[in-house]
C-alpha cells in the first residue's frame, strides 16, 4: 500500500511540474483595443538606458499652462484615461508617464527601485520635452504623490535639474506612514524574503482582481474589462515579478517621511487634496484630521461618500471639477 501510495504521489509530482512550468509562463494577455490605443499614441523616450513610456497631448492653443500626472500603484498611466480629454480643455500641454517598473516602461530585474529614481525620471522627461524651465502643475495619486513630494523638496531646495512646481494635487496617497494601511498582499509582497519571488510569480488575474477590487467603492468597482486592462499592464514585460521590489516604496515613505512630509507642510505653492473617503488604505477620518493639522493652508475636496481610493476612475467628473476649482483659485 505504502509503496503504491509512493508512486501515486510520483506521478503527481511528475504531471504537477511541467503543469506549473507551463502557468508560470502563462502569456501576457492581449491588450485591449483600448488600451492598444492608449500605448499607439504615445511614445518612448530613453533614461539611462530605460525605456520610459509616456503620453504628451498638446490641448488648449495660447495658454502657457502644462499639467504632469503621477500614476499610482500597480497600475499606470492609462489611469487618467477618464479625465485626460477633460484636461486638455484647460491645459495647453498634458503630460503623463508610467513609471520605471510600471505599465508600458521598462521592467528591469533586479534593480533597487526607488521613488528618488521615479522622481528623476520625471525631470529627465520634462528635459526631454524642453520643458525644464517651464512652471509645472502636478497633478499625482497614491504611489505618485511620494514621488510628488520628492519633487517638491527639491524644488524647496532649488536643487539644480529640478522641476518649477507651479502647484500641486495630490489624491489617496499614503503621504503620512501612520495612517497608511497597505493590503495583505501588498504587506506579505513587501517583507516575504525568500517568499516574495514564488509570490509574484503565483500571481495571477484572479488574485490581482481579488486583491485590488476592495480598494473601489461598492457601486464604482471596475468591470471585468477594465481589471483585465490593468493586469494587461502589470504583466507587460513580466511587471508581476518585480512588484515586490517596486513595494519597497513603502519603508523608504517610513524613512524618508520627515523630509517628504516636510516638504508638503513647508511650501508656498497652492496645495491642494482630492480624496475619496472611503478608502481603506488611507481611512477616514483619521487621514483627513492628520492632514488638516500638518498642512492647514492645503484645500481639500472630499467627493461622495461611496467613492474609495481610485477617484479619478471612480468619479472622473467630481475628480476633475474638483481639480478644475482648485487650478482656477489661484
Amino acid at each position: 500500500m505504502a509503496q503504491r501510495m509512493r508512486e501515486w504521489w510520483v506521478q503527481v509530482g511528475l504531471l504537477a511540474v511541467p503543469l506549473l512550468a507551463a502557468y508560470l509562463h502563462i502569456p501576457p494577455p492581449q491588450l485591449s483595443p483600448a488600451l492598444h490605443s492608449w500605448k499607439s499614441s504615445g511614445k518612448f523616450f530613453t533614461y539611462k538606458g530605460l525605456r520610459i513610456f509616456y503620453q504628451d497631448s498638446v490641448g488648449v492653443v495660447g495658454s502657457p499652462e502644462i499639467v504632469v500626472l503621477l500614476h499610482g500603484f500597480p497600475t499606470s498611466s492609462y489611469d487618467w484615461y477618464k479625465i485626460w480629454e477633460g484636461l486638455t480643455l484647460r491645459f495647453h500641454r498634458v503630460i503623463a508617464l508610467d513609471f520605471l517598473g510600471f505599465g508600458f516602461s521598462d521592467k528591469p530585474r533586479p534593480h533597487h527601485y526607488s521613488i528618488f529614481e521615479q522622481a528623476s525620471i520625471v525631470e529627465a522627461l520634462l528635459r526631454h520635452l524642453g520643458l525644464q524651465s517651464r512652471r509645472i502643475n502636478l497633478l499625482s495619486h497614491d504611489y505618485g504623490d511620494t514621488v510628488a513630494q520628492e519633487l517638491l523638496y527639491r524644488f524647496k531646495q532649488n536643487r539644480s535639474g529640478r522641476l518649477t512646481i507651479k502647484s500641486l494635487c495630490l489624491s489617496n496617497g499614503g503621504i503620512f506612514p501612520e495612517t497608511h494601511r497597505p493590503l495583505l498582499l501588498q504587506k506579505l509582497l513587501k517583507d516575504g524574503g525568500m517568499l516574495s519571488p514564488i509570490l509574484t510569480r503565483l500571481m495571477n488575474f484572479f488574485v490581482f482582481s481579488r486583491g485590488l477590487t476592495p480598494v473601489f467603492g461598492p457601486y464604482t468597482r471596475p468591470s471585468e474589462s477594465e481589471l483585465w486592462d490593468m493586469w494587461a499592464g502589470i504583466r507587460n514585460n513580466d511587471g508581476n515579478l518585480v512588484i515586490d521590489s517596486l513595494l519597497q516604496y513603502i519603508n523608504q515613505r517610513k524613512k524618508f517621511r520627515r523630509r517628504w512630509v516636510g516638504a508638503l507642510a513647508s511650501v508656498s505653492i497652492p496645495i491642494h487634496f482630492i480624496y475619496g473617503p472611503l478608502d481603506p488604505v488611507n481611512p477616514y477620518p483619521e487621514f483627513l484630521e492628520l492632514y488638516r493639522k500638518t498642512l492647514p493652508r492645503s484645500t481639500v475636496s472630499i467627493l461622495d461618500d461611496h467613492i474609495s481610493h481610485y477617484p479619478q476612475l471612480e468619479d472622473p467628473m467630481g475628480f476633475l471639477n474638483a481639480y478644475m476649482g482648485f487650478i482656477n483659485s489661484f
